[in-house]
Formats: C-alpha cells, sequence, structure tokens
C-alpha cells in the first residue's frame, strides 16, 4: 500500500512551485520577459569564473575515479579540511575538517542535523516568518515542528512568544538568518538574547537543546549590515550551509553541516551524520562538487545586482505606502500587502503579469513575499506595471 502520509502531501503542494509554473505558462503565451515573475528564490548572477575555470583543470588533470569514484562516506578529507579552515579564518573558529559534513545543499544538511539532535516525538521550534519547507524537512524525521509567531515590528526574534511556548521537549530551534522571506540579519543582540535564553532553558530542563542554523544566504548582506556567525554565540550549534546562493549553485546541491567544536559530542556528529546517510539515502554529494567549491571557499559570484534591485523595490513600494522592513541581506523584500487577505491581494497582481507570494505559507497573514533575483532590466520594468496594480486597484 502506498504511504498515506506522503500520498496527503500531493495536496499541500508548495505554493511557491505553483506559482512559478504558472509564470511559466504565462509567458508562453505573452513571453517570458513581459512576466514580472517574483516566485522562485533562483539566483540569476553567473558562478564566479574561477569555479568554472576550475571544473576545467579538474577534468583534465585529475583521475577518473578521484573525480567521479565515490567519496569517503564523511566526505573528501581535503574538502573538509579546506572548508574548516575557511571558516575558522574567517569567523575566529577552531573548527577542523571532522567537525565538516558535506551535503547535498542546505536541505540536506538540516535533514541530517535535525535528526542527529532530535528523537521522534521531540519539538523543533522555527520563527515566522519561515521557509514552508522547514514542514516537511522537519516533521518527516519524526521530530515536530512548531512556528514562534513573528514580530512584525523588526522581524527579529519574537522572544515573547517563544517563552510561551518553551517546554521541556524542546530540542532545537531552526533558524534562518539572513531570513528568506523576510531579508532581515538577526542582529548581535537578538542572537546574544537567544543564547543566553537557551544556556539556561538547557540547565531548567537538563538536556542539550540544539540551535540549527539555516545559512545559504549568509554572503548576501547589504550595505555594510554586520550579518554575526550564530556559532561565535552559542556552543550547541549545527551551521547548515549551501553554495546555491553564494556562487549561485543551486543545481548542483552542495553544502555542508559544521558542528560547533565545543558541541556535544562534536567529534561524532560527522560520523553520525555518515550513518544517518544510510537511512535517509541522502548521501554525500559528487566528489566533483566536492573538489569544485573547494577551490572557491573565499569567492563568492557578483552580489550587486542584488543589493541595487533591492533598493529599486524598497524605494517603489515606500513611495506608493507600503509597509516594509528593508532587507539587510538575501535576494528577498517582504512588504505588508494592501489588504488583509495576502492570497487575494497576490490574486490581483496576476491580472499585471505581476506573480507575488502570498505570505500564509511562511506563517504570518497579510504580507507578500518578492524574491528579486531577477535581471534589474526587468525589475525596472516591473515598476509600471506595478504602480499600475497600487492604483487601479487600491486607489493609490
Amino acid at each position: 500500500m502506498i504511504n498515506e502520509q506522503y500520498k496527503a502531501m500531493l495536496q499541500g503542494k508548495s505554493v511557491i512551485r505553483q506559482l512559478s509554473e504558472f509564470a511559466t505558462e504565462r509567458g508562453k503565451e505573452i513571453g517570458y520577459e513581459n512576466v514580472f515573475d517574483y516566485s522562485l528564490g533562483n539566483p540569476s548572477v553567473p558562478v564566479p569564473s574561477e569555479f568554472n575555470e576550475g571544473i576545467k583543470e579538474m577534468v583534465d588533470t585529475m583521475s577518473s575515479m578521484e573525480l567521479h569514484g565515490y567519496s569517503p562516506s564523511v566526505g573528501i578529507a581535503s574538502v573538509k579540511d579546506a572548508i574548516a579552515k575557511s571558516l575558522n579564518e574567517r569567523f575566529g573558529m577552531n573548527y577542523t575538517g571532522n567537525h565538516i559534513f558535506p551535503t547535498s545543499g542546505a536541505a540536506g544538511a538540516i535533514a541530517h542535523a535535525v535528526r542527529c539532535v532530535t528523537k521522534p516525538g521531540d519539538e523543533v521550534l522555527t520563527f515566522a516568518p519561515y521557509f514552508p519547507e522547514y514542514n516537511p524537512y522537519i516533521n518527516t524525521s519524526g521530530a515536530v515542528l512548531k512556528v514562534v509567531p513573528a514580530n512584525t515590528v523588526d522581524f527579529q526574534i519574537n522572544f515573547e512568544e517563544l517563552d510561551k511556548m518553551f517546554n521541556e521537549n524542546v530540542a532545537a530551534l531552526l533558524i534562518n538568518t539572513p531570513n528568506n522571506p523576510s531579508g532581515v540579519v538577526y542582529s548581535k543582540e537578538t542572537l546574544t538574547k537567544l543564547a543566553d535564553y537557551l544556556y539556561k532553558k538547557q540547565e531548567e530542563y537538563g538536556h542539550d537543546i540544539f540551535i540549527l542554523s539555516d545559512e545559504p544566504y549568509r554572503e548576501i548582506v547589504f550595505d555594510g549590515v554586520d550579518a554575526p556567525y550564530v556559532s561565535k554565540f552559542y556552543d550547541n550549534t549545527l551551521s547548515c550551509y549551501s553554495y546555491s546562493k553564494s556562487i549561485s549553485l543551486p543545481g548542483e546541491r552542495i553544502g555542508y553541516v559544521a558542528a560547533n567544536p565545543k558541541c556535544t559530542d562534536a567529534e561524532l556528529i560527522s560520523v553520525i551524520c555518515s550513518q544517518i546517510s544510510r537511512g535517509i539515502g541522502h548521501n554525500c554529494p559528487s566528489s566533483m562538487m566536492q573538489y569544485g567549491v573547494a577551490r572557491v571557499l573565499d569567492k563568492t559570484s557578483d552580489m550587486s545586482i542584488y543589493e541595487k534591485n533591492m533598493n529599486l523595490l524598497y524605494n517603489e513600494l515606500t513611495s506608493l505606502g507600503f509597509e516594509v522592513v528593508k532587507p539587510g541581506g538575501t535576494f528577498y523584500i517582504f512588504p505588508k500587502a494592501l489588504e488583509d487577505d495576502a492570497v487575494a491581494f497576490c490574486n490581483k497582481a496576476k491580472d499585471y503579469d505581476l506573480i507575488l507570494v502570498p505570505s500564509d505559507s511562511f506563517g504570518v497573514k497579510g504580507y507578500f513575499r518578492m524574491a528579486y533575483c531577477i535581471d534589474t532590466e526587468k525589475v525596472e520594468r516591473s515598476l509600471p506595471a506595478l504602480r499600475k496594480f497600487v492604483k487601479e486597484c487600491y486607489g493609490r
């Protein structure tokens, strides 16, 4: 018999994917260049030239077995060492390669990390607004995801609501900074307060409480905004990273889990992850991709386009009377809709070929997300459509 849990999931398809598919179909009618598709967070800037050059060199110089063979179940040692060295130099940490576990992107990293530190029935808390795919990531692991309501003033952590929801069954917090969908970066003050709170809760309940830090947008920050490294604040932190955004490699599915060297059983996390892989079939990424990213660990794609697009949209939205917290990073902006029903708002926008994502699936009512990882020229052409939409539908 077909598994009923996954069968039921077919009725809950990603709203973001549905809107992206709608945009594609609409593009067949009027030309995709005329559809202002802000649905999908698919990086649009090229990979660093050094990455492509490195891949070509490896193909020409490395043996087929080395480049295309199975990697060790815990990842390639030289790659793990290189990642640890880079993190230590950038963030003042003390990782060794033994603390690094290569994964198939941030999704793979979270899949391993949550299974490392929870057992079935444990609770994992996350903070709205949050990436909707956290629901299957956590709930299919046997743990239970619960969502702390948003602080809509600035989208920092809502500590009052966190305290209401905290209980002895909480094994981990899943946080995302810089944040999808808000673009907000958690401040040092927020992370210090969170760490102090969790240290007290560990003592109160007598068991470890982990932070699973989802960090794929760590390098995309604007205007000198400081994006603190979460593991610096709290020992029991597993950093979940992806190169999808920083070097525009989403289709290659390459990332890692980095266990804070001070966390409980730090030396075992990577080998435990290799055992988790045996159960979920979510094995190490390809050898080629591991070697490939190791050559560009301190490089990024040209991120300036994202900041330029953000400023264009932020200035236009605020001039039209939208309430919006200015993003500190990522390639998302999260304005308040001009009516309480965000779904209705976004459906009306479709008539102007504006593809916006309603906020309901992000755990907040009455907002919408725009993924502005598109050409600046297209952002500029979308502004008249946005003005027309707002004027005709809302009289502004």
